[in-house]
């Protein structure tokens, strides 16, 4: 028998032996594997490719195509798609016959317009299109009664409605409900579909995917990509059977995007294989410890140092084998039934999609971070003194006098590469700069065990033993410390960058309006309909009051914008300045101003942005879509909004006229918050479709809780890496806790000595991973926070989660090592 197989079979027999600790090494090693694979299928099966959503996407027809709005200017290539709503070409819209016209004879279409239908208070997506037709097969599945014809419609489950239901919308014949349908990837859509719907107007807003006028086309020919000038020219977006399977694939990416994308996965793969090592070495290292004896039994018969190391070997093949094949299997499986689930409540699912390449990838990945983990206790094996092990005395433990110094090398290196990366764009160097500081902590650990074991002589007794067990077993003992200090030192850099991205962004929202103040604009429209629309809002808000806002036009009567460029945080802003008089200036500082009162009575523009107001002066652009831009410059004072992130300008109508414009009330303003139940935009857009409301929120975002989830995982391995390390240490210091038990020391005392170790390595490795994690922090926090050039970085320390992190996870790993009853032992020693 060769000695490879020898050294198989007595790894399978170990670990069959001990299945508690071929278990948890299982665990440490497999847990990462399951983690990344279930993510590689899940975002696999939840991205549904062209092909894969061909069907529900047309059906049976050749071509889908939407007509654009006038004005809207077109251009798809096969690499994506673009349009412009303020073009000056208007192309008119097309009726059946011209578009059947430009497919070539022989073409059939029938309608396909979707967009939203009015239900009571709300408002559900609905599609206009007959599912009886040949076409539309497939696009959606019949879960229950049929498909509807004139004056039916079918729903989708989430609607909550079933065949016989009725659904009015305001100012419609009722529709009856005659059928239940699925999508075949959105399980989750909220859906009306008809063959004749009251929908609402699209007022503005168009998009080719969800929202539009168009057609279902069945083709003598096939549309592809030569074909799509023309359309787009013709003011059709299309979509075609064709142009679909004839997608091409990625694009070829660029020489820096390569390198990035290198240096991320090899950072993320040392990162991976750095923790599983840190974390699985001390279960192996149990595993040592037990077999010490039978190893040396070996050796005794003759076997080499060599095969010595292939043995503790094997067992990291054979278990981290084990691990990554049952972890990618779960893995696998968690992914795809994790997709339909999650698409229950929101996104889509398509057919079962397993990444082979990256899921092998990371499945061997596991499978030499196994033997990597064992590789450590492989070099002690094969240096223990046989002599020594076989009388039953412990091996001496030895440092290398160049490790330090390497360690100390390394991790001056990784802050150096820091203090460059932090002025790279992205945030990718940064975190390759902190693998090389990490790699550095993880060679210096074993002397930063040493070095604060000095401090055991003024500790009490219990203390006082764990850290000097610590201490003399520093290769078990640093891989735990390691092994804490590496999860500590990702979230507290997690935390920070994310809390400095978070005041970030609170810091960039601005807005022109105070919260509070509900805004009605009118586009352009007749000053009878204006009335019109005046009137129904003073019935439909009774009591409030309602300030006048004006609209810019020229001779000609085109509406004109006036604005202005800004920086906000860093970030070029745009505003367009309000037309008012008094009134909606003190809307605007929630008070009564008499300096700014007195600027706007004079004819002099109120400015809440200092940064727009240059020698006196505020620079506007007018624009239109219809006519040329003009370039003013007027009077200006700045004055103190309302709220801290307002900006923003008021303008008095005598200057906007004095500039050869006519202005016309078009805008109303009131600070009052409307229920949730309100139907004002529905109830207003029944008097004119060219109307828009708008309420001024405040800032909503709250920190992202994202953030805590961080916390969780760093429970699970600093506890959990804590106990194994203290369970190694139990076993290790049975000896001295017999001598203990028999000089009469109490169980308390022995929980303490074992508590005293997890205190001890997680303490140590929170406190390390602090400050490593603190430095990468504050590295991540300015690429993640600036801009542009002169934009300065925003730095936020996260206090509650950082006192989590360093404080209470090292408190809870020595509570939960408290709670385990130390049984005394009576083990005989050998002299």
């Amino acid at each position: 028998m060769s000695a490879a197989r020898a050294a198989l079979r007595i790894a399978r027999r170990s670990a069959w032996r001990s299945r508690g600790r071929s278990a948890l090494i299982m665990v440490m090693i497999g847990l990462p594997v399951l983690v990344i694979t279930a993510i590689l299928t899940f975002i696999a099966t939840a991205t549904v490719s062209g092909r894969e959503g061909l069907v529900a996407e047309l059906g049976a027809a050749d071509a889908r195509l939407m007509q654009a709005p006038a004005g809207t200017v077109l251009r798809q290539e096969p690499n994506g798609a673009s349009w412009d709503t303020s073009g000056e070409a208007a192309a008119p819209e097309r009726d059946v016959a011209e578009v059947a016209a430009l497919l070539g004879p022989g073409t059939r279409l029938i309608p396909f317009n979707a967009g939203a239908l009015r239900l009571g208070a709300g408002r559900v997506d609905a599609l206009e299109t007959d599912l009886r037709d040949p076409l539309t097969r497939g696009m959606l599945t019949l879960t229950e009664g049929r498909f509807p014809s004139v004056g039916e419609v079918a729903v989708t489950p989430t609607s909550g409605l079933r065949p016989g239901d009725l659904l009015r919308s305001p100012g419609a014949a009722p529709l009856t409900v005659v059928g239940v349908v699925e999508h075949p990837h959105r399980p989750s859509l909220r859906q009306v579909v008809g063959p004749d719907l009251p929908l609402l107007p699209l007022d503005g807003f168009w998009s080719p995917g969800e929202y539009g006028t168009g057609w279902l086309a069945d083709t003598p020919e096939p549309v592809t990509w030569a074909d799509v000038p023309a359309l787009n020219t013709a003011g059709l977006y299309v979509t075609s059977r064709a142009m679909i399977l004839d997608s091409p694939g990625a694009p070829v990416r660029s020489f820096p995007s390569e390198v990035q994308n290198t240096v991320g996965l090899g950072a993320m793969v040392i990162m991976v294989v750095l923790e599983i090592v840190l974390l699985a070495g001390p279960a192996f290292a149990v595993g040592l410890r037990r077999r010490r004896r039978e190893l040396a039994e070996i050796a005794a018969q003759g076997g080499s140092a060599g095969h010595l190391r292939m043995i503790v070997l094997a067992d990291g093949l054979v278990l981290g084998g084990a691990a990554a094949l049952v972890a990618t299997v779960l893995g696998i499986g968690a992914g795809a039934l994790a997709t339909p689930i999650a698409a229950r409540w929101g996104g889509q699912a398509g057919p079962v999609d397993v990444p082979w390449t990256p899921v092998l990838g990371v499945a061997a990945l596991g499978l030499i971070a196994g033997i990597a983990a064992a590789l450590v206790p492989a070099v002690q094996a094969a240096r223990q003194d046989t002599v020594s092990v076989l009388a039953g005395r412990g091996p001496a433990t030895a440092d290398r006098p160049g490790w330090p110094l390497a360690g100390a090398a390394l991790v001056l290196a990784g802050l150096a590469a820091t203090v460059v990366a932090r002025r790279q764009p992205g945030t990718l160097w940064v975190w390759a700069a902190a693998v090389l500081v990490m790699i550095g902590l993880v060679v210096l650990t074993p002397w930063l065990v040493r070095f604060t074991g000095r401090a055991a002589t003024r500790l009490r007794l219990p203390l006082r033993v764990s850290v000097r067990d610590a201490v003399r077993h520093r290769s078990r003992t640093a891989s735990a410390v390691a092994a804490v200090m590496a999860v500590t030192a990702t979230v507290v850099a997690v935390g920070i960058g994310a809390q400095s991205e978070y005041l970030d962004r609170r810091n960039a929202y601005t807005s022109a309006r105070p919260t509070g103040m509900l805004a009605i604009w009118g586009g352009t429209m007749s000053d009878g309909a204006w009335g019109d629309l005046r009137a129904e809002t003073a019935r439909r808000l009774p009591g409030v009051p309602l300030v006048a806002g004006y609209q810019a036009r020229d001779t000609q009567g085109r509406r004109y914008a006036l604005r202005y460029t800004v920086r906000w945080n860093g970030i070029r802003t745009r505003r367009s300045a309000a037309i008012g008089d008094q009134a909606l200036l003190r809307l605007l500082q929630g008070r009564h101003d008499p300096r700014a009162a007195a600027a706007l009575a004079s004819g002099k523009a109120v400015v809440f942005d200092a940064a727009a107001v240059r020698d006196g002066k505020l620079t506007l652009r007018a624009g239109s879509t219809s006519g040329p831009a003009r370039k003013l410059e007027v009077p200006a004072v700045l004055a103190t909004p309302a709220d801290e992130h307002q900006g923003g300008a008021l303008l008095p109508r005598a200057l906007v006229e004095q500039a050869g414009f006519a202005t016309a009330e078009r805008q109303l303003y009131a600070m009052h918050r409307l229920p949730a139940d309100s139907t004002l935009w529905h109830d207003l857009t029944e008097v004119t479709p060219r109307v828009k409301v708008a309420f001024e929120e405040g800032y909503r975002q709250v920190p992202s809780p994202g953030l805590w989830s961080w916390l969780v995982g760093a429970l699970v391995l600093v506890v959990g890496g804590t106990l194994a390390a203290t369970g190694l240490a139990s076993a290790d210091m049975r000896p001295e806790r017999s001598t203990m038990t028999a000089i009469g020391a109490p169980p308390g005392t022995l929980r303490m000595i074992v508590a005293g170790q997890a205190l001890y390595i997680s303490g140590l490795g929170a406190s390390v991973g602090m400050v490593a994690g603190t430095v990468t922090g504050v590295a991540l926090s300015r690429p993640m926070t600036t801009h542009g050039a002169g934009d300065p970085a925003t730095l936020a320390i996260p206090w509650p989660f950082m006192i989590a992190v360093v404080v209470g996870l090292p408190v809870l790993a020595t509570v939960v090592a408290l709670i385990p009853r130390a049984r005394p032992s009576l083990a005989p020693r050998r002299l």
